[in-house]
Parts: structure tokens; C-alpha cells; sequence
């Protein structure tokens, strides 16, 4: 019990100093202090790319709506009222930014190019979600399971309908708590839970009908069910 009791008075100690500690940041970034916008700077432009990045799926466009985003927060920061963390606030704002950009994209250029996904040949463009799926057997079937799976995660993310394909993007990409997203989406936990699940099911069920695909082609047969390891758990994937 004494342990316990430890572990809550050190969480909550822990808690109330970074709350302390973002305070501060916030009002030097009121300020205008210049050393503050580049702590922000450093802090986050990466995790706001990377998830800029996700949506769009072009470099450039990605660098110049970051940008835009870190304008925003500069011009905004006055207005920012602590009623979510700064983290969060910062996460709304590179959603908003991204989901717009690409409605432009599709009202406009899509038009002009094809907007089907681009063929397989971005293996420099690997992230978090791929490297969840591992599994800790060694057969030849996993490695190459894995490895097909693997090179087409990114494109069977994109063709998720939102919110589903957000949702799955801040929590299993950007590792945001259910109550981070509920803030940056500003809808309930629940809601929150339930995209997620659903995003998560079509997302496997596209993966397995790939595998089921291509098994054949690879010379290989997959076993009657596959268990997935994403984030410390197995999930049977029926293939």
C-alpha cells in the first residue's frame, strides 16, 4: 500500500512540475522571448513533420505546411489559454494545417496528376508502425511476411477513410494518449476508442487480403492464423 501511495505522490509531484515547467515556457513564448521559440523550435518541428509528412506524402509540401504551422503557433501563442497542453494545442493545429492543405490538393491538383498511391518504392520512408509489426519467430514465412507486410503499411494507411486513418496516425505513429488525441480531434474518449478499433480493423483486414494476395506469388502458404505483435500485444490475424 506504502508503495502504491509512493508511486501516486511521485507521478503527481512529476505531473505538477512539467505543468509548472510549460507554464514558464509559455509565458517566455508570450514574451517573445526568441531563446523560447527556439526550444519550441527544436522540440517539435521534427514529431510535426513527421506527422505532416503522413498526410500529405510529399516533402515539400510537408516542409512548407510545417512552416506554416510554426507561424501559427507564433501568431496565435497570445491567444493560447492552457485549456489543453501546449503539446496538444501545437498537434491541433498541424492537423488542421495538414487536412486542409490536402483538400486543396485533391480539389485542385488532383485534377491535373493521379491521385492513386504512388508504386512501391519508398523504402526510405519507413515509420513507427511498420516496425510494430514483429513477430519473434524466425521461420522463413515470417521473415518474408514480414517483409512484404511491411513495404505496404504506408499505402494501406493512406487509403483508410477518415477520422479512422487519424486516429490510427496519433496513436500507433505519433504514440499519443486517447486523451492527447480526444483534445487535438476535440471529440470524446470514446469516440476517440472507437475509431481507433475500426481504423485498426481495416487497416488489418486490408493487410491480410494482401498476405492472402500475394502468398501464393511468394511461393509460401500462411498458417491458419498469424499472431501480430503490435505494441507488447498478439493479434490472431485470420489468413
Amino acid at each position: 500500500m506504502s508503495v502504491m501511495a509512493g508511486a501516486s505522490v511521485s507521478d503527481l509531484a512529476s505531473a505538477i512540475a512539467i505543468r509548472n515547467e510549460e507554464a514558464a515556457i509559455v509565458a517566455e513564448l508570450k514574451a517573445g522571448s526568441e531563446a523560447a521559440y527556439s526550444w519550441l523550435i527544436a522540440q517539435y518541428h521534427q514529431p510535426i513533420y513527421s506527422l505532416v509528412y503522413r498526410i500529405l506524402d510529399d516533402p515539400a509540401d510537408a516542409a512548407d505546411t510545417t512552416q506554416e504551422v510554426f507561424i501559427k503557433v507564433y501568431r496565435g501563442i497570445g491567444r493560447f489559454n492552457a485549456a489543453s497542453s501546449l503539446k496538444t494545442w501545437i498537434y491541433r493545429i498541424a492537423l488542421h494545417e495538414a487536412s486542409n492543405h490536402r483538400r486543396w490538393w485533391f480539389r485542385h491538383k488532383g485534377r491535373e496528376t493521379s491521385i492513386e498511391c504512388a508504386p512501391e518504392n519508398e523504402e526510405n520512408h519507413s515509420f513507427g508502425l511498420k516496425n510494430t509489426l514483429v513477430d519473434d519467430s524466425d521461420s522463413p514465412f515470417d521473415s518474408v511476411f514480414h517483409s512484404e507486410v511491411s513495404s505496404r503499411v504506408e499505402a494501406e494507411l493512406k487509403n483508410l477513410p477518415e477520422p479512422y486513418r487519424t486516429a490510427v496516425l496519433l496513436r500507433d505513429i505519433e504514440d499519443l494518449s486517447y486523451e492527447q488525441i480526444a483534445e487535438i480531434t476535440e471529440t470524446s474518449l470514446g469516440t476517440v476508442k472507437s475509431r481507433l478499433v475500426r481504423g485498426r480493423e481495416a487497416l488489418k483486414k486490408r493487410l491480410v487480403r494482401y498476405v492472402n494476395e500475394m502468398g501464393p506469388e511468394l511461393g509460401l502458404r500462411a498458417p491458419a492464423a498469424k499472431p501480430v505483435r503490435a505494441h507488447g500485444k498478439d493479434v490472431e490475424v485470420q489468413l
